[in-house]
């Protein structure tokens, strides 16, 4: 019986699992660097910068760039909202999961975003991909059981060197493991950016094509497990939510 219990415990689905988290991670990096390299030299993964500029923008007394910085900030948190809201109305139809969804959305938006000229407004593509970031961050909250972040890596930096210590004063395997896990989202995150800046630098715009491959691979790895896998587990919450 016990063991039963911990065989369902350790159950992860596909959108919880290790692979999905490396590959989300790896495009939020490409994202960031997309749009510093060649789009308006901002950041569009998370907004504690844009709080920052939008306090300094309030202390000069520049309320027209305040209202500019509260752009991008209130797609992030539009993107949070609306990502929670569709959440469970995706889950009652029990076709296709919410994060499957998300991801194919992602694909649409980067084709789109992709295909705009140069002479397009930066404050187009900044919007959405900060309105998208919200979403997956939302969305994917555990992999495997460990909370993390699809989008920025300031968490994973500190719980590296948190449980590296651990592991190695109170050899602590669990500790051992989560080092591994938040060491690989560091990197992955880290080749994503590389991968964007290098494109950017031969597609100018256009490098954000770039991202399909591994969306699109992302896909139908979810695809495959919402109507052959795991069909029969829609009713089963992801952790986290």
């Amino acid at each position: 019986m016990q063991k039963a219990v911990e065989e369902e415990r350790e159950f992860f689905l596909e959108c919880e699992k290790n692979w999905i988290f490396l590959t989300l991670i790896m495009i939020g990096g490409y994202y960031g660097a997309y749009t510093f390299c060649v789009r308006g030299g901002v950041f569009c993964n998370a907004q504690t910068a844009n709080i920052v500029l939008l306090g300094m923008a309030l202390g000069q007394g520049n309320f027209a760039r305040a209202l500019y910085i509260l752009v991008p900030i209130f797609a992030y948190f539009a993107g949070t909202i609306l990502s929670e809201v569709l959440a469970k109305r995706i889950r009652k139809m029990q076709v296709l999961r919410w994060d499957t969804l998300l991801v194919l959305i992602e694909i649409f938006l980067v084709i789109f975003l992709g295909a705009l000229p140069p002479s397009a407004p930066d404050r187009i593509c900044q919007i959405s991909l900060n309105f998208i970031c919200a979403m997956q961050f939302n969305t994917f909250r555990q992999n495997e059981g460990v909370p993390m972040a699809t989008t920025f890596v300031t968490n994973h930096i500190r719980q590296t060197g948190s449980n590296l210590v651990k592991a190695i004063r109170d050899k602590d395997e669990r500790a051992l493991l989560k080092f591994r896990m938040h060491g690989s989202m560091i990197l992955f995150f880290l080749a994503g950016a590389i991968l964007s800046t290098v494109l950017c630098t031969y597609f100018g715009v256009h490098a954000l094509f770039g991202a399909l491959p591994i969306l699109i691979y992302a896909f139908f790895r979810l695809l495959h497990a919402d109507l052959v896998n795991e069909k029969s587990l829609f009713s089963r919450v992801p952790r986290g939510h």
